[in-house]
């Protein structure tokens, strides 16, 4: 069983034995074709059917196909044609990486039924599609330039992937007088090339050396390719540093902030690396003040301010710097920086107040010395030029006279008055012509004392006070303030009434003032009917040296009461009796009976009196006309009449309350009236009513001898006065007090005549009637003891009823008793 099994597999191998021998013998047989490469697809290689004896028609029927050993298929056979054709672009490179100088394409063209096999070789011939490459485009020296020449450098190669005569063939370099190349051939024909040194390297000079290293192959075209090769030239410390100039000059204003940048030094050292790395100082020329005040930066060069920077204490600054470079023997350069100060207007003007006063009398002279002031200025030029002013002078009375450079005067330019202003703050400006310009004030406070040199004043200059009589006494009357603008003791006011007397009597004893306040009082009570007004002058003076006063005129009015009941002075009567009147019955209609009439010592509407009847026998007989007091009669009498007729008539004034006085008449009627009314007759003594008789003597000569008895009555005037008191009215002035009412009560009566006859002309008719029979009788009115009544008995159109001697009239004794 186990012979059966090996029977048939060793019968098998024989027969494949058989068969490999067979192809084996059939391939030993090569084929081989030349063609160069890059060549375009579809070209035609060769006729594999003619080449290999085969019949065309059997490529198809036998399968013919192309095996490429070991590669990419590039080629392929036409089975219709039998040619072998450029299937794809073959690159010689790409196949035969090793450069050689064959390359085969390997293939075999199988054809079965029956298999067979032929062996193709394709030799791919190198063409010059490439240029020589380096495989650093560029190539860094570093070269000394202390290095000597003849120095060699080695430098990369160039390669070519062609190959034989297509290879590289030589080198060129770029134009130069310090390196050229030397090119040698290896053992396998490669070109090798070094950089050799012609002449000495000056970094200085030229730091840098940029060459062009070309390859070139042997194809026709030639093929080149190049590189390029960057030659540092390596520093030594060679070169001292240098500065751009030995001396800098730089302008710097003044008060510059810490920090701001004066100058920058760049030095400058033709070595590189650390023989270029300088470092800048000062040198021991530069002052430790100057360092201070300016700072140098080692590494930049940078010279800043730091310290005040200031033109009055230095105008110019002086450094003297190296920079030295960082070689291992360093080298150094100097150079000097001058910092001219520009001066700012910096420093404000200033002022200085020397021999000052603090206090002056307002009645100092015009052109007084009040302080003397010098001005001045730190800065130069015009920021030093000052100018000195007065704020406000047009409104001050002082000036500023220059007295010498940089000196002035303030002086009093006008009169002062500390009433107007009692202290002067003087701002004195000082201001430079910097630009913008500085200004600087100092003030001056001036006191101004007083003098007395103002009188007190009042507010007006006539002061009119009316004073209501009966006031009580002590009563004030009015405040009077006079006002002084002095200071002190200067306006301290003293009041007094300017002293006057009038019918020896002195205003002190009528009026009082207050000496401190003005305040101005009544001593007394007041009478209209005896004083009716007062002037005077009060003055006020203050208690400066020399005192000041003024004074002011006082006009007391007194103002009139209703205080006096109508007084009936006709007819007349004794007190308590009544008035008879005996009139005939045949008396016509119309006939004036009497005439009542009443005074009342007030004055205006208190002193008006009206009549009214108030009891009457028969009212249809008599009629009273209340204005006038004239009593008629109405009608005639008759025989039913009674003989005895009373009338009791009233006196009424115009006051508030009104007051009145009463009077009866007692009216009989006879048939016969006597030649002379019963009469109480009262004889006139020579010693009481002697001015009274003359003048009566006098009035009756004169219906005869009017004009020698006028004579006469002048010479017994003046006889019967030898030693008259005048009373003279002074003329108002500053320093008079008047007292009307008194000159009034001693010149003439005050008679309120309300009925509108004068009292006067009652008198005298009165004297007429009762001197028919040659008696002289004066009806004697009763007066009230201390009324203030004065009654002439002489008409004024015959005699003055006033007069300014007060003994001649007999109005001058209104209190006389009467026997």
């Amino acid at each position: 069983m186990m012979a059966r099994v090996i029977a048939p597999s060793r019968t098998r191998f024989i027969e494949t034995a058989f068969t490999f021998i067979a192809l084996w013998g059939c391939a030993l047989s090569i084929t081989r074709y030349s063609i160069p490469e890059e060549m375009e697809e579809g070209s035609f290689v060769a006729n594999l059917a003619t080449d290999l004896g085969l019949d065309v028609r059997s490529l198809v029927q036998r399968s013919a196909k192309l095996d490429v050993i070991h590669s990419k298929n590039y080629l392929d056979i036409n089975k219709e044609t039998g040619e072998l054709l450029i299937r794809e672009k073959i690159d010689r490179e790409n196949i035969c990486m090793t450069k050689t100088t064959s390359c085969f394409l390997k293939m075999d063209v199988i054809l079965e039924n029956p298999i067979r096999i032929f062996n193709i070789e394709l030799e791919i011939m190198d063409i010059n599609d490439n240029a020589p490459v380096f495989r650093r485009k560029t190539m860094h020296l570093d070269i000394s330039e202390a290095t000597p020449p003849g120095e060699r450098f080695s430098l990369t190669n160039a390669v070519d992937a062609d190959v034989g005569a297509n290879s590289i063939k030589t080198y060129y370099l770029s134009e130069s007088k310090y390196f050229n190349i030397d090119i040698q051939t290896g053992s396998d024909g490669s070109k090798y090339v070094d950089l050799v040194l012609n002449g000495n390297l000056d970094r200085e000079e030229q730091s840098v050396h940029n060459l062009i290293l070309t390859a070139v192959d042997g194809g026709v075209p030639p093929r080149s390719g190049t590189a390029s090769i960057v030659i540092n030239v390596l520093d030594i410390n060679d070169n001292a540093p240098l500065f751009s100039q030995p001396v800098f000059a730089v302008n710097l204003s003044e008060n510059s902030a810490a920090g701001t940048l004066v100058l920058t030094l760049n030095a400058t050292d033709l070595d590189e690396g650390t023989n270029a790395q300088l470092t800048y100082s000062y040198t021991l020329y530069t002052s430790e003040k100057t360092q201070e005040l300016f700072s140098l930066d080692p590494n930049s060069g940078e010279i800043k301010v730091k310290g005040v920077i200031d033109y009055e204490e230095s105008q110019s600054f002086e450094m003297h710097i190296q920079a030295q470079d960082g070689g291992v023997n360093p080298k150094s350069g100097h150079c000097k920086v001058t910092v001219f100060i520009t001066d700012l207007n910096d420093n404000y003007p200033e002022v200085t107040i020397k021999s000052v006063k603090s206090a002056l009398t307002e009645d100092v002279a015009v052109g007084t010395l009040i302080a003397v002031v010098s001005v001045s200025d730190g800065d130069s030029g015009d920021n030093g030029k000052v100018e000195l002013t007065l704020n406000q002078q047009e409104s001050l009375p002082f000036l500023l006279n220059k007295s010498a450079e940089g000196y002035f005067e303030l002086l009093v330019s006008k009169p002062l008055d500390r009433e107007k202003v009692s202290k002067y703050d003087i701002t004195l400006r000082v201001t430079d012509k910097g630009s913008p310009p500085l200004a600087e004030n100092e003030t001056i406070t001036l006191e101004i004392h007083d003098v007395n040199d103002n009188a007190p004043t009042f507010p007006k200059s006539f002061y009119t006070i009316h004073v209501m009589e009966n006031n009580q006494p002590g009563a004030l009357l009015t405040s009077l303030s006079a006002f002084d603008p002095d200071l002190n003791e200067n306006q301290y006011l003293v009041y007094f009434i300017m002293e006057k007397e009038i019918v020896n009597t002195s205003m002190s004893m009528l009026f009082s003032i207050n000496p401190e306040n003005g305040d101005l009082y009544a001593l007394k009570t007041f009478d209209f009917e005896r004083e009716r007004e007062f002037l005077f002058h009060i003055e006020a003076r203050d208690s400066g040296v020399p005192p000041l006063s003024s004074n002011v005129t006082v006009h007391i009015i007194i103002l009139d009461q209703n205080d006096n009941k109508p007084l009936i002075v006709a007819p007349w009567r004794e007190r308590g009796t009544v008035v008879e009147e005996v009139i005939p019955r045949s008396t016509d209609k119309g006939h004036l009976i009497t005439k009542v009439i009443a005074i009342d010592a007030d004055s205006e509407q208190n002193a008006r009196v009206t009549y009214q009847l108030l009891q009457i026998t028969d009212s249809t007989l008599f009629n009273l006309d209340q204005y006038n007091g004239e009593v008629r009669t109405t009608r005639m009498f008759s025989y039913r009449d009674p003989r005895q007729q009373r009338l009791v008539i009233v006196a009424k004034d115009n006051g508030d309350p009104s007051l009145s006085a009463t009077v009866t008449i007692q009216i009989s009627t006879v048939e016969n009236v006597r030649s002379f009314s019963e009469t109480t007759e009262l004889p006139l003594e020579y010693d009481v009513f002697t001015d009274l008789n003359l003048y009566l003597v006098i009035g009756l000569g004169a219906v005869s001898f009017l004009l020698l008895i006028t004579i006469l009555v002048i010479i017994v005037l003046k006889c019967q006065n030898p030693n008259p008191k005048v009373i003279k009215i002074p003329q108002p002035n500053r320093n008079s007090v008047i007292s009307r009412n008194s000159m009034i009560s001693q010149r003439s009566s005050t008679i309120a005549d309300s009925t509108l006859i004068s009292s006067d002309a009652y008198w005298y008719s009165l004297f007429l009637a009762e001197t028919r029979k040659g008696k002289v009788v004066v009806r004697q009115p009763i007066i009230p003891k201390g009324a203030g009544y004065f009654v002439s008995s002489i008409p004024r159109s015959i005699g003055p009823s006033e007069t300014t001697d007060s003994r001649a009239s007999t109005l001058e004794q209104p209190r006389r008793e009467l026997p």
